[in-house]
């Protein structure tokens, strides 16, 4: 994917990067000129991710981790910086959800998605904050959904944890402004992704949505590249603290 966006020598994090909106983000981040960390649950997509960015002559490293083993997140910022000596970018993209009603959500379910969603999101941005300091500073994206800001029926805890992680940009923003850490989110509506295939999946369900959102389709995960590009370079120095949503025009919709 062309791009003008210049982040010649800087160093990310992808979170939740081997496929879907993630992907799309460590490869843009790769043409940009960025070095990219990369990591995900599954060993043979990071591997497939990585092999792509190197392919374009790009350097990456492959982290294998579930963010809901605590334990693995501050070896994601050892191995980076281990191998790239710094950390510039983070984007805390990973995510879990189901889809279950509120009334047959288990407890553990619950847990699941608050742990990954926004502890390890906190935890992550934390760590990686420290080494950012060593740098002069840095820039954090947060991936979360028009959800955050509107309730919906099948992913409420899904949206009530994005809408946490909205509020810990916010609080983070204000704490770290100090030290030159951007913190921002990213919101995308509904998105043609694996994650998020049991959705539209559905014709008549994928054609309701779409009803509402004034573009008339849902996004492609390239599309949401853009904004979190946008956010990591010196163009958005004075920005902190916000959310961008690229979601078609649905929330001015409702």
């Amino acid at each position: 994917m062309p791009t003008t966006f210049d982040l010649t020598d800087k160093v990310a994090i992808v979170t939740g990067g081997g496929r879907g909106i993630g992907r799309s983000i460590a490869l843009a981040l790769a043409d940009s000129g960025a070095k990219v960390a990369v990591t995900a649950r599954s060993k043979d997509q990071l591997d497939s991710v990585v092999q792509e960015i190197r392919a374009k002559g790009r350097e990456a490293l492959a982290i294998e981790a579930d963010l809901m083993e605590t334990g693995r997140i501050p070896v994601i910022v050892e191995e980076t910086v281990n191998a790239f000596q710094k950390v510039d970018i983070l984007i805390n993209n990973a995510a879990r959800s189901f889809m279950r009603p509120l009334m047959d959500l288990r407890e553990d379910g619950y847990d699941k998605i608050f742990d990954v969603n926004v502890k390890a999101a906190f935890l992550l941005s934390r760590l990686a904050a420290k080494e950012m300091m060593k740098a002069g500073g840095g820039r954090i994206v947060n991936i979360t959904t028009v959800g955050a800001v509107r309730g919906g029926a099948g992913m409420g805890i899904y949206h009530a944890s994005k809408a946490a992680l909205t509020m810990l940009t916010k609080c983070m923003a204000v704490e770290w402004a100090g030290l030159n850490i951007n913190v921002n989110a990213v919101g995308p509506g509904l998105t043609r992704t694996p994650f998020s295939q049991p959705i539209w999946s559905n014709p008549e369900i994928e054609a309701a949505i779409t009803a509402r959102i004034p573009k008339g389709r849902l996004a492609e995960p390239e599309e949401v590249v853009g904004a979190v590009l946008f956010l990591c370079t010196e163009n958005a120095q004075y920005i902190t603290g916000e959310t961008i949503y690229v979601d078609g025009g649905s929330l001015a919709n409702t």
